[in-house]
């Protein structure tokens, strides 16, 4: 499977820029893979597709506020630092990003806030964009925490070209999140509202709800044309004995079992045994699903509207069939779907 396989026009207008008012009334595109049937709905319309002990599986990931501008010492040269994940909570390390990141060298220190109340000193490098940072702060970790988070904002994806609003902390986040690590939305979960839940339980629908820290890697360019060479970066990911006992159980019982994002279904295909069944696990995964792939869990899946080249597209077009989503995009281009993270929703279907 070639990257130029994925390549496709979209209209700068139809990249969502803002949320849906309400969670669950973005439009949803239906898609029948066995029949390659396309029906057009609103998102809590999902209630008619499932029903007793159907599985929902979940990503409870929480995002945090990991984008900030600092000034560098003496130059004064503003500086975005995009905080990836915390590396020693005693010595106040984390591994960052830094852009432009030609001008930051190691030794250099960078102020944050109004006030400069806080100091950073770059004391390793660790890509050509990535750095590791010092971050000098007196008081305690959640006394440290609190206060970078507040100088922090929302890291919307760089594709929604305009600032960060007040909403975007409560809208770029699933209702469900608990577990604090990601700088990417688990997107296809933004589209559950309270009442959604509250009427799927009603059904008596099951959730099961794994973590998957959800990294940049999503975005990150595809620089080879031969997908068995592309290197995905890796996710920290736990599914726990619960979220085993509930999809294995559904599963033996002959329901659905419905993967609600790429991250979940790249999760659960990571810690799959060949029988088709969940195992517990707590790591790193690497995983790169791509066509043609077999999935061994899921039966179906929520996702949004990808951008072109993407591996989220990618690992789409593996579960619904290339064929089939690739014509399912023309159409969501012609209906005028919009694309994205706030974008509208894909439900595909055995």
């Amino acid at each position: 499977m070639k990257l130029s396989k994925f390549k496709f026009n979209l209209p700068s207008e139809l990249i969502a820029l803002h949320p849906t008012h309400n969670r669950d009334e973005a439009r949803m595109m239906v898609i029948n893979r066995t029949t390659g049937k396309i029906e057009h709905k609103v998102f809590k319309d999902i209630l008619e597709y499932y029903g007793k002990d159907d599985v929902f599986i979940f990503n409870n990931t929480k995002v945090f506020p990991a984008r900030l501008y600092g000034n560098k010492e003496k130059t004064g040269a503003r500086i975005e630092v995009f905080l990836l994940r915390e590396l020693n909570q005693d010595l106040r390390l984390w591994d960052v990003l830094v852009d432009p990141a030609r001008k930051i060298r190691i030794g250099n220190k960078l102020y944050f806030g109004e006030d400069d109340s806080m100091v950073a000193e770059v004391i390793d490098n660790t890509t050509s964009r990535g750095r590791t940072l010092h971050f000098l702060y007196d008081g305690n970790h959640d006394e440290f925490k609190e206060a970078l988070y507040k100088l922090g904002e929302t890291p919307l994806p760089k594709y929604i070209e305009r600032p960060v609003e007040p909403e975007d902390e409560a809208r770029y986040q699933n209702i469900f999140a608990t577990e604090e690590g990601a700088v990417v939305a688990p997107a296809a979960g933004l589209h559950f509202s309270r009442e959604l839940m509250k009427r799927l339980e009603i059904k008596d629908c099951k959730f099961a709800f794994l973590t998957v820290h959800s990294g940049l890697g999503n975005f990150r360019e595809i620089d080879v044309e031969d997908l068995t060479k592309h290197k995905m970066n890796s996710e920290q990911m736990v599914i726990n004995a619960e979220v085993v006992k509930t999809v294995n159980e559904g599963k033996d019982g002959g329901h659905q079992i419905c993967a609600v994002g790429t991250s979940v279904m790249r999760a659960i295909e990571t810690a799959v045994s060949t029988d088709g069944h969940l195992k517990e696990f707590e790591g790193w995964t690497n995983k790169f699903i791509f066509p043609p792939y077999d999935f061994s869990a899921a039966t179906s899946m929520v996702t949004n509207f990808h951008m072109p080249l993407s591996t989220l597209l990618m690992m789409t077009a593996s579960f619904g069939g290339y064929d089939l989503i690739m014509d399912a995009y023309e159409v969501a281009i012609q209906e005028k779907y919009h694309f994205g993270a706030y974008g509208d929703a894909m439900l595909i279907l055995d």
